[in-house]
């Protein structure tokens, strides 16, 4: 407890006198006081300093890639609301890799799946992305970032995750329905037996067994962003 700088009580008694003092009255002298004690000092409290863990520390994201990503979860602040995980979509790969990212921005891990891209952005079925549009009919995938709109259910593709652009590359997502929804051309086996993931209308088709866990973990105020 901190001690206050009040003097202490003087020892000793002072006759103290009445009126005036005359040239008869003899003063008792005044005992100086004591000294207060100098206070302990005030224990110094550290707040300790806590370093997150490395983000995608198995260097599964292209660098570049994240690093849009993550301005991109700065710039749509508004519009994103939730930042424990994201999700990235890398078209400079293959159809028949995993590219399809969702980081945990807590822990930094980065899980991987596979995901189709629109047949007009592939028309020789070659497995690569080359062109990205956000005109409807074009069939092909957009690029840039979204925001996750909550699971959804079509009468097509059934189960699903509708999502809302944020970019001119891709403010037509709704009008053009592009949904996170499995697919059988993204599953296992005709990956297997093609060598590459068929190709959707621009949507982000998924392996059906991928879906139900996607489709929770995505939600709603979450970031995708796909790059190329």
């Amino acid at each position: 407890m901190r001690l206050s700088r009040r003097s202490l009580v003087m020892g000793g008694s002072a006759a103290m006198l009445a009126g005036c003092a005359s040239t008869d009255t003899v003063q008792t002298p005044l005992m100086a006081a004591a000294p207060a004690p100098t206070p302990a000092p005030a224990p110094v409290i550290t707040t300790a300093q806590i370093t997150p863990p490395p983000l995608d520390p198995y260097r599964q994201v292209r660098p570049e890639l994240m690093q849009r990503a993550m301005q991109a979860l700065d710039v749509h602040h508004q519009r994103i609301p939730l930042r424990d995980r994201m999700y990235l979509v890398d078209f400079q790969k293959f159809s028949g890799e995993q590219r399809f990212y969702e980081v945990d921005l807590y822990s930094g891990q980065v899980q991987a799946f596979r995901t189709s891209h629109g047949r007009g952005s592939d028309p020789q079925h070659s497995g690569y992305a080359r062109n990205f549009s956000n005109t409807p009919d074009s069939y092909m995938s957009s690029v840039g970032a979204y925001a996750t709109a909550g699971a959804g259910w079509g009468s097509q593709q059934g189960p699903n995750v509708l999502l809302d652009g944020l970019e001119y590359s891709n403010n037509m997502a709704r009008e053009r329905a592009i949904i996170v929804h499995g697919a059988n051309y993204a599953d296992p086996d005709f990956l297997a037996r093609e060598g590459k993931l068929g190709r959707s209308y621009g949507c982000f088709s998924t392996a059906h067994t991928d879906l139900p866990m996607l489709r929770e973990r995505m939600g709603e105020g979450r970031l995708l962003f796909a790059g190329a």
